[in-house]
């Protein structure tokens, strides 16, 4: 969506400057800047010049035999370096590292700002054989993951569609072949990790990839802090299967939930809410 032309509103500057950013993480390859300028509906000289401001400022970094742009590794040390000050990761490594052990799978742990659902820390089971190993930082399709069903299936059907519509059900080429198109495909998904205490997903994500994910909640019966999922190949993860780990993904949310309160970060999130 093009953004509004008011250069000193918080659409303006601020807000150009963080939209390019937004852009550019879905651009692992980096874009070139007329492409920025159009998909933000800007003047190419505005793009050019907040392009080279993040550039100056270590955010972008441009390739000069290609001319795209592209992002650093900032925004994701910064990331990093609040994770690691907040506890989180300190405290919930031992609990996925276990986890991950134990069931041989790709096990993580995704926090919830009230926005975004992203993962933030990992640890992985498969020691050989096909292996699931995504980057950290990125975040969750709400409508398309395990991860995102059982996020959701803490909230009203009103509340998690209303967060659904906000961030899309992803098009063509972005979810898996079975991911929910619209709010009837979803809401019985939802409907069932409420009964369950868990989401179970495949080919939701990615046609090869299946899922179970946890959600995590505050203590006294609060409000979703985060889930902690388990993901591998589809061709090793049957719909059985995944049910199979179920107790022990259980038993490991109720430990992060144990500890996980105690981090700053998620005590800001919880009085946030």
């Amino acid at each position: 969506m093009p953004a509004p032309t008011d250069e000193h509103g918080p659409a303006g500057i601020l807000g150009r400057s963080l939209a390019i950013l937004e852009l550019l993480a879905t651009a692992p390859a980096g874009l070139p800047m007329q492409e920025v300028a159009d998909h933000l509906g800007i003047p190419r000289s505005a793009a050019h010049r907040l392009l080279n401001g993040l550039a100056d400022h270590g955010y972008v970094r441009q390739d000069r035999q290609r001319g795209f742009y592209g992002l650093t590794t900032k925004l994701l040390t910064l990331s990093l370096g609040h994770l690691g000050a907040s506890g989180v990761t300190d405290a919930a490594q031992p609990v996925l590292d276990r986890l991950a052990a134990e069931t041989g799978e790709l096990a993580r742990l995704a926090v919830w700002d009230g926005a975004r659902l992203c993962w933030v820390a990992r640890a992985q089971g498969a020691t050989t054989g096909l292996r699931y190993d995504p980057d950290m930082g990125m975040a969750a399709r709400l409508s398309a993951s395990a991860t995102g069903h059982a996020l959701l299936s803490c909230l009203t059907d009103a509340a998690a569609l209303a967060l659904v519509a906000a961030q899309g059900f992803g098009a063509a080429g972005e979810v898996g072949p079975a991911a929910p198109r619209d709010a009837a495909s979803l809401l019985p998904r939802l409907a069932a990790a409420r009964r369950q205490g868990y989401a179970v997903a495949i080919a939701t994500h990615a046609d090869w990839m299946a899922a179970i994910a946890a959600p995590l909640r505050r203590r006294a019966g609060g409000g979703p802090i985060g889930t902690v999922s388990l993901a591998g190949p589809a061709l090793r993860l049957s719909e059985t299967r995944l049910h199979e780990l179920a107790p022990r993904l259980l038993a490991a949310a109720a430990e992060l939930e144990a500890v996980l309160p105690g981090s700053p970060l998620l005590i800001r999130h919880a009085e946030a809410a």
